[in-house]
């Protein structure tokens, strides 16, 4: 086991009692259409719904006592928004969450419900870390990035680790990919579990920034992708092969872990929400389907 799976460990044990442990479900329909047992990880039944509970609580229970109490600011299009909003509450921590003003209105109560400070932002004309800088300007709130941070992808990449305690020896993990975070967790959680299953990461074709960094070598950013996935509207995905700092070389385990990243173009796939939604009763954002 190397030093980064056994940092995946420790974050399960300090989730332990935090994060839900979610379910694995199965749909014949799905199995029948693909020709293959197919384990579905629910994350959906995750707290505040995603995986991203996982990796804030890892992150921010980790911080100082002075980090802590100064409070925490972060910024995301939702999910992450909200986790990081109710992992605040839990602490007793004062959280401001940067938000495009474009967010699903659901997202953004949410995340208010938990008591976070909202702050909202043009995607169209500044940058979320821009605008996180200039609320920050004394420099007194410590900033959580939802995937370029080292306890963060840990975390995350706990759900597969669950995923693999409960289901055993697999033969391909598929995992979606926006920031690179959850993706690069479970790269590294997989290799380390069990050594000969693939890891591919899926992402829209219109946000394939980590397909093609990964298939370069080269860090590749989109600006503000038109997709219905709003997971992977991230204005950078991945890291550079080189990893300047922690969090960076953290992620350099998607590199030496995964098999390859595969972008799909589904912005109409509405038409297959009835195998998700109707018939396996599962509800899914667009970009974890």
């Amino acid at each position: 086991m190397n030093e980064f799976f056994n940092k995946i460990v420790v974050a399960k044990e300090l989730l332990s009692g935090q994060a839900h442990v979610t379910p694995v479900m199965q749909s014949e329909t799905l199995n029948k259409i693909v020709s293959a047992q197919v384990f579905l990880k629910c994350e959906n039944f995750q707290r505040v719904g995603a995986f991203k509970f996982r990796g804030a609580y890892n992150a921010i229970s980790q911080l100082t006592g002075a980090q802590q109490h100064n409070g925490i600011i972060a910024y995301s299009s939702g999910n992450y928004a909200q986790a990081v909003a109710l992992v605040c509450q839990i602490l007793g921590l004062k959280a401001t969450i940067v938000m495009p003003n474009d967010v699903p209105a659901i997202k953004r109560k949410a995340t208010e419900g938990y008591g976070a400070n909202v702050v909202l932002f043009d995607p169209q004309q500044v940058t979320r870390k821009d605008v996180a800088a200039e609320v920050n300007g004394d420099g007194k709130l410590t900033l959580i990035k939802p995937f370029d941070n080292g306890h963060v992808i840990t975390g995350q990449g706990t759900a597969a680790l669950e995923f693999i305690e409960q289901v055993g020896e697999l033969d391909m993990m598929l995992a979606p990919c926006g920031g690179g975070g959850l993706l690069s967790g479970t790269a590294a959680a997989t290799k380390a579990m069990l050594l000969n299953c693939k890891v591919i990461g899926i992402e829209p074709e219109q946000a394939d920034d980590a397909t093609r960094s990964f298939n370069t070598g080269v860090l590749h950013s989109n600006t503000n992708p038109g997709t219905i996935a709003d997971g992977t509207r991230t204005a950078r995905s991945l890291s550079d092969l080189g990893g300047r700092s922690e969090a960076e070389r953290d992620r350099g385990h998607f590199f030496d872990h995964l098999r390859r990243i595969v972008s799909l173009f589904y912005e109409n796939d509405r038409e297959k929400a009835p195998i998700s939604c109707c018939r396996s009763r599962f509800f899914l954002s667009p970009t974890g389907s």
